[in-house]
Protein backbone atom coordinates (compact mmCIF):
# COMPACT_ATOMS: atom_id res chain seq x y z
CA UNK A 1 0.00 0.00 0.00
CA UNK A 2 1.61 3.31 -1.31
CA UNK A 3 1.34 5.99 2.03
CA UNK A 4 1.01 9.51 0.46
CA UNK A 5 2.56 12.11 2.39
CA UNK A 6 0.86 15.21 2.87
CA UNK A 7 2.53 18.96 2.22
CA UNK A 8 2.30 19.21 6.28
CA UNK A 9 4.23 16.59 7.06
CA UNK A 10 6.75 17.28 4.77
CA UNK A 11 7.09 20.76 6.26
CA UNK A 12 7.79 19.17 9.62
CA UNK A 13 10.27 16.75 8.76
CA UNK A 14 12.18 20.36 7.15
CA UNK A 15 11.86 21.79 10.38
CA UNK A 16 12.94 19.18 12.39
CA UNK A 17 16.36 18.73 10.16
CA UNK A 18 16.70 22.58 10.12
CA UNK A 19 16.63 22.35 13.89
CA UNK A 20 19.08 19.65 14.21
CA UNK A 21 21.74 21.58 11.88
CA UNK A 22 21.31 24.74 13.52
CA UNK A 23 22.15 22.87 16.94
CA UNK A 24 25.26 20.62 15.29
CA UNK A 25 26.64 24.11 13.92
CA UNK A 26 26.59 25.59 17.13
CA UNK A 27 28.14 22.89 19.38
CA UNK A 28 31.09 23.01 16.35
CA UNK A 29 31.42 27.09 16.82
CA UNK A 30 31.38 26.50 20.55
CA UNK A 31 34.01 23.91 20.72
CA UNK A 32 36.54 25.51 17.97
CA UNK A 33 35.93 28.95 20.36
CA UNK A 34 36.39 27.22 23.84
CA UNK A 35 39.70 25.58 22.01
CA UNK A 36 41.25 28.76 20.39
CA UNK A 37 40.51 30.37 24.16
CA UNK A 38 42.17 27.93 26.04
CA UNK A 39 45.22 27.92 23.58
CA UNK A 40 45.36 31.61 23.37
CA UNK A 41 45.10 31.40 26.90
CA UNK A 42 47.86 28.91 27.29
CA UNK A 43 50.27 31.10 25.23
CA UNK A 44 49.51 33.93 27.58
CA UNK A 45 50.30 32.60 30.26
CA UNK A 46 53.40 31.19 29.22
CA UNK A 47 54.14 34.97 27.47
CA UNK A 48 53.45 36.44 31.82
CA UNK A 49 55.54 33.51 33.51
CA UNK A 50 58.50 34.35 30.99
CA UNK A 51 57.85 38.31 31.29
CA UNK A 52 57.47 37.88 35.36
CA UNK A 53 60.28 35.67 35.95
CA UNK A 54 62.56 38.29 33.75
CA UNK A 55 61.22 41.68 36.02
CA UNK A 56 62.05 39.49 38.82
CA UNK A 57 65.31 38.76 37.92
CA UNK A 58 66.19 42.35 36.87
CA UNK A 59 64.69 43.15 40.06
CA UNK A 60 67.47 40.98 41.87
CA UNK A 61 70.43 42.04 39.76
CA UNK A 62 69.82 45.68 40.74
CA UNK A 63 69.11 44.26 44.49
CA UNK A 64 71.67 42.12 44.81
CA UNK A 65 75.07 43.57 43.74
CA UNK A 66 76.70 40.25 42.89
CA UNK A 67 73.79 38.16 42.03
CA UNK A 68 75.52 37.75 38.74
CA UNK A 69 78.10 35.50 39.71
CA UNK A 70 75.28 32.87 40.06
CA UNK A 71 75.46 30.33 37.14
CA UNK A 72 73.19 30.26 34.98
CA UNK A 73 71.89 27.19 35.38
CA UNK A 74 72.32 27.35 39.14
CA UNK A 75 69.37 30.43 38.78
CA UNK A 76 67.42 28.05 36.74
CA UNK A 77 67.66 25.78 39.42
CA UNK A 78 66.75 27.57 42.55
CA UNK A 79 65.26 30.57 41.46
CA UNK A 80 61.99 30.36 43.14
CA UNK A 81 64.42 29.31 46.16
CA UNK A 82 65.75 32.15 45.95
CA UNK A 83 62.57 34.50 45.84
CA UNK A 84 61.03 32.93 48.64
CA UNK A 85 64.32 33.06 50.81
CA UNK A 86 64.49 36.92 50.35
CA UNK A 87 60.91 38.11 49.94
CA UNK A 88 58.73 35.61 51.83
CA UNK A 89 61.13 34.35 54.17
CA UNK A 90 61.99 37.67 56.14
CA UNK A 91 57.56 38.17 57.15
CA UNK A 92 58.35 34.28 58.51
CA UNK A 93 60.50 36.15 61.43
CA UNK A 94 58.27 39.18 62.18
CA UNK A 95 59.45 40.76 65.65
CA UNK A 96 57.08 43.46 67.34
CA UNK A 97 58.21 46.62 67.01
CA UNK A 98 59.50 47.00 70.35
CA UNK A 99 61.67 44.47 70.06
CA UNK A 100 63.59 45.59 66.90
CA UNK A 101 64.11 48.76 68.13
CA UNK A 102 65.56 46.73 71.31
CA UNK A 103 67.49 45.62 68.57
CA UNK A 104 68.73 49.02 67.05
CA UNK A 105 69.39 50.21 70.15
CA UNK A 106 71.37 47.41 72.32
CA UNK A 107 73.57 46.15 69.01
CA UNK A 108 76.30 49.13 69.79
CA UNK A 109 76.01 47.95 73.41
CA UNK A 110 77.92 44.79 72.34
CA UNK A 111 80.84 46.67 71.10
CA UNK A 112 81.64 48.14 74.16
CA UNK A 113 85.26 46.40 75.08
CA UNK A 114 88.96 47.00 75.03
CA UNK A 115 90.22 48.34 71.15
CA UNK A 116 93.44 46.60 70.05
CA UNK A 117 94.80 48.79 67.54
CA UNK A 118 95.46 46.79 63.93
CA UNK A 119 99.16 45.92 63.79
CA UNK A 120 101.09 46.79 60.48
CA UNK A 121 103.94 44.88 60.76
CA UNK A 122 102.27 41.46 60.37
CA UNK A 123 102.01 39.28 57.04
CA UNK A 124 98.98 38.55 55.45
CA UNK A 125 98.37 35.04 53.41
CA UNK A 126 94.88 34.60 51.32
CA UNK A 127 93.15 31.57 51.97
CA UNK A 128 92.63 29.66 48.85
CA UNK A 129 89.03 29.41 47.85
CA UNK A 130 87.65 27.98 44.12
CA UNK A 131 84.30 28.55 44.85
CA UNK A 132 84.15 32.17 43.05
CA UNK A 133 86.39 33.09 40.37
CA UNK A 134 88.19 36.55 41.58
CA UNK A 135 88.54 37.35 38.05
CA UNK A 136 89.71 40.76 37.02
CA UNK A 137 89.86 43.52 33.68
CA UNK A 138 91.63 46.48 34.38
CA UNK A 139 94.10 47.12 36.82
CA UNK A 140 95.89 50.43 38.74
CA UNK A 141 99.37 49.32 39.77
CA UNK A 142 98.69 46.73 42.22
CA UNK A 143 94.15 47.30 42.44
CA UNK A 144 92.56 45.11 40.05
CA UNK A 145 88.99 46.02 38.72
CA UNK A 146 86.50 43.79 37.02
CA UNK A 147 84.72 46.17 34.87
CA UNK A 148 81.04 44.88 34.48
CA UNK A 149 79.82 48.15 32.95
CA UNK A 150 79.94 49.48 29.86
CA UNK A 151 82.28 51.79 30.61
CA UNK A 152 86.12 51.96 28.90
CA UNK A 153 88.34 52.88 31.81
CA UNK A 154 91.65 54.57 31.22
CA UNK A 155 94.70 55.56 33.39
CA UNK A 156 92.96 59.10 33.92
CA UNK A 157 89.71 57.34 35.42
CA UNK A 158 91.50 55.30 38.20
CA UNK A 159 93.98 57.35 39.09
CA UNK A 160 93.07 57.87 42.83
CA UNK A 161 93.67 62.18 42.68
CA UNK A 162 90.53 62.74 44.75
CA UNK A 163 90.22 65.54 46.51
CA UNK A 164 87.97 65.41 49.93
CA UNK A 165 86.64 68.82 51.60
CA UNK A 166 85.70 66.87 54.94
CA UNK A 167 87.61 63.55 55.82
CA UNK A 168 85.99 63.79 59.38
CA UNK A 169 82.60 62.82 59.17
CA UNK A 170 81.49 59.56 57.85
CA UNK A 171 78.38 58.04 57.20
CA UNK A 172 77.59 54.23 57.25
CA UNK A 173 74.46 52.53 56.67
CA UNK A 174 72.88 49.61 54.84
CA UNK A 175 71.09 48.75 52.40
CA UNK A 176 70.37 45.28 53.07
CA UNK A 177 70.43 45.41 56.71
CA UNK A 178 68.95 41.70 57.54
CA UNK A 179 72.01 40.13 55.81
CA UNK A 180 74.25 37.92 57.82
CA UNK A 181 76.64 35.15 57.97
CA UNK A 182 76.94 31.32 58.78
CA UNK A 183 75.96 31.00 62.82
CA UNK A 184 79.41 30.12 65.34
CA UNK A 185 79.69 29.36 69.30
CA UNK A 186 80.10 32.96 70.01
CA UNK A 187 77.57 34.30 67.69
CA UNK A 188 74.71 31.87 67.35
CA UNK A 189 71.39 32.99 65.67
CA UNK A 190 68.58 31.44 64.07
CA UNK A 191 68.54 32.69 60.24
CA UNK A 192 65.87 32.95 58.13
CA UNK A 193 66.05 31.61 54.55
CA UNK A 194 69.34 32.47 53.22
CA UNK A 195 71.74 33.96 56.16
CA UNK A 196 69.19 36.78 56.92
CA UNK A 197 67.72 38.09 60.42
CA UNK A 198 66.30 41.05 61.96
CA UNK A 199 68.41 40.84 65.32
CA UNK A 200 71.00 43.26 64.35
CA UNK A 201 73.62 41.95 66.81
CA UNK A 202 73.96 38.80 64.03
CA UNK A 203 73.66 41.16 60.91
CA UNK A 204 76.29 43.85 58.35
CA UNK A 205 74.97 46.07 60.95
CA UNK A 206 76.72 44.32 63.91
CA UNK A 207 79.99 45.17 61.15
CA UNK A 208 79.07 48.40 60.68
CA UNK A 209 78.97 49.17 64.92
CA UNK A 210 82.39 47.52 64.62
CA UNK A 211 84.07 49.77 61.73
CA UNK A 212 82.09 52.95 63.92
CA UNK A 213 84.16 51.73 66.69
CA UNK A 214 87.38 51.47 65.24
CA UNK A 215 87.21 54.95 63.23
CA UNK A 216 85.58 56.88 66.28
CA UNK A 217 88.88 55.35 68.20
CA UNK A 218 90.60 57.22 65.19
CA UNK A 219 89.05 60.55 65.61
CA UNK A 220 86.70 60.36 63.22
CA UNK A 221 82.99 61.30 64.09
CA UNK A 222 80.63 58.37 62.70
CA UNK A 223 76.82 58.39 62.13
CA UNK A 224 75.72 54.92 61.89
CA UNK A 225 72.17 54.77 60.54
CA UNK A 226 70.74 51.14 61.39
CA UNK A 227 67.22 51.66 59.28
CA UNK A 228 65.76 49.07 57.81
CA UNK A 229 65.56 48.80 54.27
CA UNK A 230 65.12 45.05 53.35
CA UNK A 231 62.56 44.42 56.09
CA UNK A 232 59.69 43.51 55.78
CA UNK A 233 60.02 43.35 51.88
CA UNK A 234 63.11 43.14 50.01
CA UNK A 235 62.67 44.67 46.96
CA UNK A 236 62.89 48.19 47.31
CA UNK A 237 65.72 48.11 48.93
CA UNK A 238 67.94 50.82 47.08
CA UNK A 239 64.35 53.10 46.95
CA UNK A 240 64.09 53.05 51.00
CA UNK A 241 67.98 54.01 51.50
CA UNK A 242 67.95 56.26 49.18
CA UNK A 243 65.71 57.92 51.61
CA UNK A 244 67.65 57.24 54.73
CA UNK A 245 70.79 58.71 53.17
CA UNK A 246 69.22 61.89 51.89
CA UNK A 247 67.82 62.71 55.48
CA UNK A 248 70.75 61.86 57.06
CA UNK A 249 73.27 64.09 54.75
CA UNK A 250 70.45 66.80 55.36
CA UNK A 251 71.01 66.63 59.12
CA UNK A 252 75.00 67.10 58.35
CA UNK A 253 75.19 67.91 54.42
CA UNK A 254 79.22 68.45 54.66
CA UNK A 255 79.77 64.69 54.50
CA UNK A 256 81.19 63.20 51.71
CA UNK A 257 82.71 59.73 52.88
CA UNK A 258 79.47 57.29 52.53
CA UNK A 259 79.59 53.75 53.30
CA UNK A 260 77.23 51.07 52.16
CA UNK A 261 77.82 48.14 54.19
CA UNK A 262 76.86 44.51 52.65
CA UNK A 263 77.35 41.01 52.55
CA UNK A 264 78.53 39.33 49.52
CA UNK A 265 74.97 38.65 47.75
CA UNK A 266 75.70 35.32 47.00
CA UNK A 267 73.50 33.56 49.70
CA UNK A 268 73.18 29.91 47.72
CA UNK A 269 76.82 29.43 48.42
CA UNK A 270 76.75 28.48 52.14
CA UNK A 271 80.63 27.36 51.51
CA UNK A 272 82.02 30.42 49.97
CA UNK A 273 83.93 32.25 52.67
CA UNK A 274 86.93 34.21 51.37
CA UNK A 275 88.99 34.72 53.65
CA UNK A 276 92.69 35.81 54.32
CA UNK A 277 94.90 35.28 57.27
CA UNK A 278 96.55 38.52 59.01
CA UNK A 279 99.36 37.88 61.38
CA UNK A 280 97.45 34.75 63.81
CA UNK A 281 94.08 36.42 62.74
CA UNK A 282 91.66 35.21 60.54
CA UNK A 283 89.75 37.90 58.66
CA UNK A 284 87.02 37.97 55.99
CA UNK A 285 88.07 39.37 52.67
CA UNK A 286 85.92 42.83 51.27
CA UNK A 287 85.39 44.16 48.04
CA UNK A 288 84.44 47.53 46.75
CA UNK A 289 81.12 47.38 44.27
CA UNK A 290 80.98 50.89 42.79
CA UNK A 291 78.32 51.89 40.38
CA UNK A 292 77.94 54.22 37.16
CA UNK A 293 75.30 56.41 34.99
CA UNK A 294 75.70 52.90 32.39
CA UNK A 295 72.11 52.16 33.48
CA UNK A 296 71.21 55.17 32.56
CA UNK A 297 70.73 57.26 35.67
CA UNK A 298 72.50 60.36 36.56
CA UNK A 299 75.19 60.07 38.30
CA UNK A 300 78.06 62.83 38.19
CA UNK A 301 80.17 61.22 40.81
CA UNK A 302 80.71 57.83 39.60
CA UNK A 303 85.12 58.28 38.59
CA UNK A 304 85.42 60.20 41.87
CA UNK A 305 83.61 56.72 43.83
CA UNK A 306 86.06 54.73 41.92
CA UNK A 307 88.94 56.71 42.46
CA UNK A 308 88.15 56.88 46.25
CA UNK A 309 87.92 53.33 46.34
CA UNK A 310 91.35 52.33 44.29
CA UNK A 311 92.75 55.18 46.79
CA UNK A 312 91.72 52.97 49.72
CA UNK A 313 92.57 49.82 47.79
CA UNK A 314 95.74 51.17 46.91
CA UNK A 315 97.02 51.84 50.76
CA UNK A 316 95.15 48.42 51.72
CA UNK A 317 97.87 46.16 49.27
CA UNK A 318 100.21 48.00 51.11
CA UNK A 319 99.71 47.59 54.37
CA UNK A 320 97.88 44.14 54.27
CA UNK A 321 97.54 42.84 50.80
CA UNK A 322 94.73 40.14 50.25
CA UNK A 323 92.03 41.81 52.65
CA UNK A 324 90.34 43.01 49.32
CA UNK A 325 89.15 41.30 46.74
CA UNK A 326 88.92 43.20 42.59
CA UNK A 327 86.87 46.20 42.91
CA UNK A 328 83.53 45.71 41.08
CA UNK A 329 82.30 48.65 38.46
CA UNK A 330 79.00 48.06 37.29
CA UNK A 331 76.32 50.06 35.61
CA UNK A 332 73.72 50.12 37.92
CA UNK A 333 74.18 53.60 40.34
CA UNK A 334 73.40 52.20 43.74
CA UNK A 335 72.94 55.44 45.21
CA UNK A 336 76.02 56.34 45.04
CA UNK A 337 75.71 59.94 43.57
CA UNK A 338 74.75 61.33 46.53
CA UNK A 339 78.45 61.60 47.36
CA UNK A 340 82.40 62.14 45.79
CA UNK A 341 83.10 59.43 48.40
CA UNK A 342 79.88 56.84 48.08
CA UNK A 343 80.71 53.45 47.69
CA UNK A 344 79.53 50.04 48.57
CA UNK A 345 81.64 47.66 50.90
CA UNK A 346 81.25 44.22 50.81
CA UNK A 347 82.40 42.56 53.89
CA UNK A 348 82.69 38.65 53.85
CA UNK A 349 80.21 35.98 52.33
CA UNK A 350 77.55 33.70 53.52
CA UNK A 351 80.28 31.33 54.53
CA UNK A 352 82.41 33.89 56.94
CA UNK A 353 81.46 33.89 60.59
CA UNK A 354 80.65 37.27 62.10
CA UNK A 355 84.12 36.88 64.08
CA UNK A 356 85.82 36.85 60.83
CA UNK A 357 83.98 39.91 59.67
CA UNK A 358 84.86 41.91 62.90
CA UNK A 359 87.89 41.37 62.50
CA UNK A 360 88.25 42.92 59.03
CA UNK A 361 86.84 45.86 60.47
CA UNK A 362 89.81 46.16 62.54
CA UNK A 363 92.41 46.21 59.42
CA UNK A 364 89.94 48.62 57.20
CA UNK A 365 89.91 51.05 60.19
CA UNK A 366 93.37 51.73 60.33
CA UNK A 367 93.87 51.55 56.14
CA UNK A 368 91.35 53.95 56.26
CA UNK A 369 92.68 56.23 58.37
CA UNK A 370 95.71 55.91 56.73
CA UNK A 371 94.50 56.63 53.54
CA UNK A 372 92.64 59.68 54.60
CA UNK A 373 94.34 61.30 57.45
Amino acid sequence: MIRVLNLKDIIKYLVKLTIILIIIVSLTRYFSTAKKEINNQIKLNLELSTIREGIIKNVLNFSIPDVKNIGKSKMDESFIEIILNTEFAMSQNIKPKANIELAQNNSINEVEEEIQEAKTDVTTEVIPDNTVSNRFTDSYGSVQIRNESDKELTEEILRPDIQLNNTKDILIFHTHTCESYTSSEQYYYEPTGNFRTTDLNFTVSRVGDELQKYLNNYGYTVNHDKTYHDYPAYTGSYNRSLITVKNDLEIKPETEIVFDLHRDAIGSNSNYAPTVKIGDEYAAQIMFVIGTDGGGLTHPNWQQNLKFAVKIQEKANEMYPGLFKPIILRNSRYNQHVSKAATIIEVGATGNTLEQCLTSMKYLSKVISETIK
